[in-house]
Protein backbone atom coordinates (compact mmCIF):
# COMPACT_ATOMS: atom_id res chain seq x y z
CA UNK A 1 0.00 0.00 0.00
CA UNK A 2 1.77 3.15 -1.27
CA UNK A 3 1.87 6.02 1.53
CA UNK A 4 2.46 9.47 1.37
CA UNK A 5 4.13 12.25 3.42
CA UNK A 6 2.05 15.14 4.43
CA UNK A 7 3.67 18.02 7.00
CA UNK A 8 1.40 17.66 10.32
CA UNK A 9 1.77 21.36 12.62
CA UNK A 10 4.12 18.87 15.02
CA UNK A 11 5.94 16.49 12.69
CA UNK A 12 6.11 14.65 9.17
CA UNK A 13 4.23 11.49 9.41
CA UNK A 14 3.35 9.02 6.93
CA UNK A 15 -0.44 9.21 6.17
CA UNK A 16 -2.34 6.82 3.90
CA UNK A 17 -3.81 7.87 0.81
CA UNK A 18 -7.72 7.15 2.52
CA UNK A 19 -6.37 9.53 5.38
CA UNK A 20 -5.35 12.26 3.19
CA UNK A 21 -8.57 11.99 1.08
CA UNK A 22 -9.96 11.99 4.36
CA UNK A 23 -8.32 15.10 5.46
CA UNK A 24 -8.79 16.58 1.91
CA UNK A 25 -12.47 16.40 2.19
CA UNK A 26 -12.30 17.63 5.74
CA UNK A 27 -10.63 20.74 4.75
CA UNK A 28 -12.84 21.37 1.72
CA UNK A 29 -16.13 21.27 4.17
CA UNK A 30 -14.10 23.99 6.69
CA UNK A 31 -13.17 25.99 3.30
CA UNK A 32 -17.21 25.90 2.12
CA UNK A 33 -18.67 27.05 5.79
CA UNK A 34 -15.91 29.60 5.68
CA UNK A 35 -17.40 31.03 1.92
CA UNK A 36 -20.29 30.94 3.28
CA UNK A 37 -19.72 32.95 6.42
CA UNK A 38 -17.59 35.56 4.12
CA UNK A 39 -20.75 35.74 2.25
CA UNK A 40 -23.11 36.30 5.02
CA UNK A 41 -20.30 39.40 5.95
CA UNK A 42 -20.41 40.96 2.75
CA UNK A 43 -24.00 40.77 2.70
CA UNK A 44 -23.96 42.28 6.31
CA UNK A 45 -21.88 45.22 5.58
CA UNK A 46 -24.11 45.60 1.93
CA UNK A 47 -26.88 45.53 4.36
CA UNK A 48 -25.13 47.99 6.87
CA UNK A 49 -24.01 50.72 4.12
CA UNK A 50 -27.71 51.00 2.77
CA UNK A 51 -28.75 51.77 6.46
CA UNK A 52 -26.12 54.28 6.34
CA UNK A 53 -27.12 55.62 3.39
CA UNK A 54 -30.86 56.24 4.65
CA UNK A 55 -30.02 57.54 7.90
CA UNK A 56 -32.12 61.11 8.45
CA UNK A 57 -34.52 59.79 5.51
CA UNK A 58 -38.10 59.71 6.25
CA UNK A 59 -39.49 56.48 6.53
CA UNK A 60 -42.74 54.58 5.56
CA UNK A 61 -45.30 53.69 8.15
CA UNK A 62 -45.82 50.49 8.08
CA UNK A 63 -49.79 49.85 6.81
CA UNK A 64 -48.64 52.35 4.00
CA UNK A 65 -45.60 50.20 3.37
CA UNK A 66 -48.42 46.70 3.22
CA UNK A 67 -50.51 48.31 1.38
CA UNK A 68 -48.49 49.42 -1.46
CA UNK A 69 -47.46 45.49 -1.50
CA UNK A 70 -51.13 44.22 -2.13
Amino acid sequence: MPFRCMQSKIEKKLMSEAAILEKIESLSQTVARLQERVEDLEDLRDLEAAIADNAGKALIPWEQGTKRRA
